[in-house]
Order: structure tokens, then C-alpha cells, then sequence
């Protein structure tokens, strides 16, 4: 391989774990909400985030998440991330990245005249030697969400502040907010609208949206999906698709 191509591949890898980390995300959004899965139940997700820039395709293929409602008001959330990018007319490369633990806990109960609150501190944790997926540094976001319903509509959203050391890493702000709406028992469709600082020396801020929902096959299965693109800064399509599963 050429020295072009090295550095090339070397600049692809560090833009990838600007754009295609599968953390912070309230599947299928970025955006987050309070409310943590019920006592002794269970979430379990197979699924793929996708980034689409020019000349970079890159994500997750797939990743695992589950979460479990751990005591009342507190889930435990765990994500096995399996990464991938693809450079066209070059490479495709797999690995596996951080591995993703959180703890969400809502400390204020939602009510008619008032909106429901919560944390969900999130911890990527470098797992195994991968230079190409992981900078080998353990990066924390610590995020505020708030949640209020209004029968069939639904709004949440909130800020939160990444911790991010290593070479060449910033630590960076996320904001974002969602809306949705219960069209049936068997369809939500939502949008969201993002925001995140620069997170490396050599990176942008981005403003974007997404759009998307749930499908529910079943009270136990649900087909879940999003869409999205930059309106800010660096050009990028976005998508995700996944399975959850509620136990």
C-alpha cells in the first residue's frame, strides 16, 4: 500500500469514530429519554447504525444491545458493538469497538402538569487492541433527560457533555430533541433535530435530523428504523435499522 493510501486509511479510521460511535443514542435516534425499562424486564436489540459520506460507508453490522430494569426508576444497559468501514475502491474493514455500559435513572416522576427526568451516564470502554475502531481511552457522556406525554404525542430530549481524552480528542456537547406520535397501536413515527460540538481537533460541530419510528409486529417484537442527513458542516447520510425485542 502506497503512503497516499496509508494516510488515507489512517484519516478514514479517526473520522469514523467521530461519526459512526453507536453510543449516546436512544434507538432509532440520538436523542435520549428518562425513562428507564420497567422492573425486571428486559430490551434486547440486534441492529446496524450507517453513515454515508463521500467516500466513507461506515457503522455498525450488527451491534447487540440489552437493557434490564435493574430496581424501580433504574435500567442497566450494556452494547457489543460490532464496527465496520468501507473505503470504495480500496477496503472494507470489521472489528470489534468499545464495549458500552450505562446506567439510567430517573429521579423525577412524570404527572400531568409536569415532565418526568432522568441520567444515563454512559461509559465506552476500550475492550480489546483495535487501533482502527478504538482510540484506547475510556470516554464518558453524561447526559440530563426530560420526557412529557400527551396521550398519543410524546416529547423528549435534553444535553449532555462527553468526556473524551486521547490523542487528538476534545471533550464535546450533544443537544438534542425528539417528538413522535402514537398513529395506531402498531405504528410510532418521530423526528428529531441534534446538535453536537466537535469532538477531535480536526472535526467539525453538526447540526442534523432524523426521522423514523417503530413498527410493532407484536407486544414483543417491534421493527425499528431511522433516517437522517446533515444540515450542518460535513456532508453525511445517515440510517438505522433494527429488531427489539421486550420481555
Amino acid at each position: 500500500m502506497s503512503i497516499i493510501n496509508k494516510t488515507y486509511s489512517v484519516f478514514s479510521g479517526l473520522l469514523i469514530l467521530f461519526y459512526a460511535q453507536p453510543c449516546h443514542s436512544g434507538p432509532s435516534f440520538n436523542t435520549d429519554d428518562p425513562q428507564p425499562v420497567q422492573l425486571n424486564h428486559w430490551e434486547y436489540y440486534l441492529s446496524s447504525i450507517n453513515t454515508f459520506k463521500p467516500g466513507i460507508w461506515s457503522g455498525t453490522c450488527p451491534h447487540f444491545e440489552v437493557n434490564y430494569g435493574l430496581i424501580s426508576d433504574v435500567q442497566v444497559h450494556l452494547l457489543l458493538p460490532l464496527n465496520y468501514y468501507y473505503i470504495p475502491h480500496h477496503n472494507i474493514d470489521f472489528g470489534y469497538a468499545d464495549t458500552e455500559f450505562g446506567v439510567k435513572y430517573r429521579f423525577v416522576q412524570e404527572t400531568n402538569n409536569s415532565p418526568q427526568i432522568g441520567t444515563f451516564p454512559i461509559l465506552e470502554i476500550p475492550t480489546i487492541k483495535n487501533d482502527e475502531f478504538s482510540d484506547r481511552s475510556v470516554q464518558i457522556f453524561i447526559p440530563i433527560w426530560i420526557q412529557k406525554s400527551w396521550n398519543k404525542f410524546t416529547t423528549y430530549g435534553g444535553i449532555g457533555y462527553l468526556i473524551n481524552p486521547g490523542s487528538n480528542n476534545k471533550n464535546s456537547v450533544f443537544s438534542g430533541w425528539e417528538i413522535q406520535y402514537d398513529f395506531s397501536e402498531f405504528v410510532t413515527l418521530g423526528g428529531e433535530l441534534y446538535y453536537h460540538s466537535a469532538d477531535s481537533q480536526d472535526s467539525k460541530s453538526v447540526t442534523a435530523f432524523n426521522i423514523g419510528g417503530s413498527i410493532n409486529a407484536s407486544s414483543i417484537t417491534h421493527f425499528i428504523f431511522s433516517a437522517g442527513h446533515n444540515l450542518t458542516n460535513e456532508r453525511f447520510i445517515s440510517a438505522y435499522v433494527g429488531l427489539l425485542f421486550t420481555i
